[in-house]
């Protein structure tokens, strides 16, 4: 089982830092490779640079929960529920359609039903 883990390219989780601008002030995000990698592509399937949909992500966040804890820890929470979704079916695989062009009642939807599902077996 382990070797399935441990064969990752270690460049993968190697930390970066990436300065992003939140409400006008300049901030590092350190992430390991592998989830700027996915937040890449979460961008680019809306047209926007990573930092454009961290200022995003942020904004929505604050907006909706009144706070922020831990930026980097929410961004790679957003990371895994992105791959999970594509693979429960609630966001395509093609990425050339655009995340913002989806039912968020659906995708989270299909994201219940494959807890329940889970949770069945």
């Amino acid at each position: 089982m382990c070797q399935v883990f441990i064969s990752a390219d270690p460049v993968l989780y190697q930390s970066r830092a990436r300065s992003v601008r939140l409400h006008g002030v300049a901030t590092s995000i350190k992430l390991e490779n592998l989830f700027w990698q996915v937040l890449e592509e979460i961008a680019r399937r809306d047209g926007m640079s990573v930092p454009q949909l961290c200022a995003k992500l942020h904004d929505e966040l604050v907006e909706e929960c009144g706070g922020v804890d831990n930026f980097a820890s929410f961004l790679r929470v957003c990371c895994g529920r992105y791959l999970a979704l594509q693979l429960s079916g609630g966001i395509p695989q093609d990425v050339s359609i655009p995340i913002s062009s989806l039912n968020a009642g659906q995708v989270l939807a299909a994201e219940g039903r494959a807890a329940t599902f889970g949770e069945l077996h």
